[in-house]
């Protein structure tokens, strides 16, 4: 008797397609609550689609497009089980770097590599996702879970996403309006945002064998709360500030430091100055410094400090401006001035030394 032999199969590999398809419906009504009136059809399809007719409004219509990812905070997100926020991360990422230019957040699409899919984990970091685009004002129109099995282990994941916006070319900000006398205006951030994880998980976790279960009476919470604390998005509170005073640029505090993303928007001729005694970085800024005994300088490179955003306006727009943000919540102060380059090679410094 010939015995019965089975052969390779998908499912043997490890990739499991029901549960992939279980992980689409349960993310549907999530991606439902971010639709705009330009966005066609559902989810499933084979490419989101939006309608471009909507930017027939505009005189001379310039997209606006970036992609990112949130980096090593994935492995926080993964070590506590907790996938409902990191989505947060991931629009602010790619959404607030597209406000930068004075354009209106559009759409986006995500990308979910895993080890293996778990549809309810999945669900829930698009279910942040979506929460995040509803935030920034911009419609989920698709995205993509890939299974990586041999790859990734069973746990793992990674997310990273891409969007679109639009603005008006005769409203485009940046380094062009700067003028010599304009104020910085800095925007708080909501903590370490998600750069510089890789710094503060070798100090807090690896060199100091801290526990993200751990009660941190310096943070009021547990570390992986802190850690996991969703990245403010300001795209909605940008687009209003625009409406209501005038801008000359922003600056989204990301990855390098807050000095040279304010350097990325200020022209050759000109120089930012910003003076620390503005504002008291959040207790998290300390642990890791001091912790790893980490210089300022290191840190100022690596971490926002504080600030996630920053907008260049006229002197004669402080006034409405910081008001127009204090409306909407924003904690918001001028923490320093445009003057001429001078005997300066760098587009930005920091001055003095932090309040207490």
């Amino acid at each position: 008797m010939t015995e019965k032999t089975t052969g390779a199969s998908y499912a043997a590999a490890g990739v499991d397609i029901e549960a992939g398809d279980r992980a689409v419906e349960l993310m549907k009504e999530w991606v439902k609550k971010t639709q705009r009136p330009e966005v066609l059809g559902g989810l499933g399809g084979f490419a989101g689609l939006f309608d471009a007719s909507a930017l027939k409004r505009y005189e001379r219509p310039l997209l606006a497009s970036a992609t990112d990812g949130v980096g090593t905070k994935v492995d926080v997100a993964r070590r506590l089980g907790v996938y409902d926020t990191i989505g947060h991360d991931l629009v602010a990422m790619v959404m607030d770097d597209i406000v930068v230019c004075g354009a209106e957040p559009l759409f986006m699409t995500d990308y979910i590599c895993v080890g293996k899919v778990h549809p309810e984990r999945v669900a829930a970091i698009v279910k942040g996702i979506a929460e995040g685009c509803v935030l920034a004002g911009c419609a989920l129109v698709g995205g993509e879970t890939a299974e990586h099995p041999g790859l990734l282990g069973p746990d793992d994941f990674d997310v990273a996403g891409a969007g679109t916006g639009v603005v008006e070319y005769d409203r485009l900000l940046g380094a062009d309006r700067i003028r010599t006398g304009d104020a910085v205006i800095a925007m708080a951030s909501s903590g370490l945002h998600s750069n510089g994880y890789s710094l503060v998980r070798h100090v807090l976790l690896e060199q100091a064998g801290m526990a993200l279960e751990q009660h941190v009476d310096e943070l009021g919470r547990t570390l992986g709360e802190e850690l996991l604390e969703p990245t403010k998005i300001y795209s909605l509170d940008c687009m209003a500030l625009t409406r209501a005073a005038e801008v000359h640029a922003y600056s989204h505090i990301t990855g390098g430091g807050l000095a040279a993303n304010l350097a990325r928007v200020i022209p050759d001729h000109l120089h930012a100055t910003v003076d620390r005694s503005t504002w008291a970085p959040g207790a998290i800024f300390d642990l890791v410094g001091r912790t790893g005994r980490v210089e300022q300088l290191e840190l100022e490179k690596t971490l926002n400090m504080g600030v996630g955003m920053m907008a260049v306006v006229p002197q004669e727009s402080v006034d409405v401006a910081l008001t127009a943000l204090a409306d909407r919540g924003v904690d918001a102060w001028v923490a320093g001035e445009i003057l001429d380059r001078g005997d300066h090679t760098e587009g930005a410094t920091l001055t003095g030394s932090y309040a207490s």
